[in-house]
């Protein structure tokens, strides 16, 4: 990687700690390709992205931003997943490691707030966004459903 590479990698992660709302840092040794692309498509799913760079890069980008308490974090084999939803990097991060030991799930933040990983697993319990808007959307409908079906029923049985 020349140094041209190195920067635009390093302006392009440091926009990317700038404009995201939660980061999780996950140490992946030992993932076999199937399993890191597996990963890769949950995480995608989720809403999230998930990237693997250098660490030196990365700590020099989270520089100031508001992640910057996550760069001792870069050590070793890490992957970061990152998302502008607060919750989804942590879903699908917890969901996978559920499955797989070799994802192990060092830490995070969400804004700039650093994250443990009990922190992490409870996040990742709160529902999505789209799944609070259809719990609303369904409570909303349900004393009009019901108004009708008894409205229904009464006049069949006046019918009757």
């Amino acid at each position: 990687m020349n140094r041209e590479e190195k920067t635009e990698l390093l302006n392009m992660l440091h926009e990317v700690f700038s404009n995201a709302e939660s980061v999780v840092i996950t140490e992946y040794l030992g993932l076999t390709v199937a399993e890191a692309d597996e990963l890769r498509n949950k995480v995608r799913d989720a809403g999230a992205s998930l990237r693997v760079t250098k660490n030196r890069i990365a700590r020099l980008a989270v520089k100031d931003t508001k992640f910057e308490g996550l760069a001792d974090l870069f050590k070793g084999p890490v992957a970061m997943a990152y998302a502008n939803d607060p919750i989804a990097a942590c879903k699908a991060c917890v969901e996978f490691a559920k499955n797989n030991e070799k994802l192990v799930i060092i830490g995070g933040a969400l804004s700039d707030k650093a994250l443990t990983l009990d922190e992490i697993k409870e996040l990742a319990a709160i529902p999505s966004m789209d799944e609070l808007r259809a719990k609303l959307v369904g409570l909303l409908q349900a004393p009009a459903a019901k108004l009708a079906r008894v409205t229904k029923a009464y006049s069949e049985k006046e019918a009757a």
